[in-house]
């Protein structure tokens, strides 16, 4: 795990898992589900927003 990873509040849509975004110091994003921290996955700022608001929106809720 980056140590200097910033985790924003967990976001946990009704029924589902929780699950945190961050970023480091250079930028790069991070997505994990909330309490495994330790395994993020990681892609470019935009991927992860796009992913991000396609679950939020409901389209995705059921890779959580």
């Amino acid at each position: 795990m980056v140590a200097d990873i910033r985790w924003e509040e967990p976001f946990c849509a009704e029924g589902n898992n929780c699950f945190r975004i961050g970023t480091d110091a250079e930028g790069n994003a991070y997505i994990a589900v909330a309490g495994q921290e330790d395994a993020p996955l990681t892609d470019s700022r935009e991927a992860l927003r796009a992913l991000i608001l396609e679950i939020k929106a409901g389209k995705v809720d059921h890779l959580l």
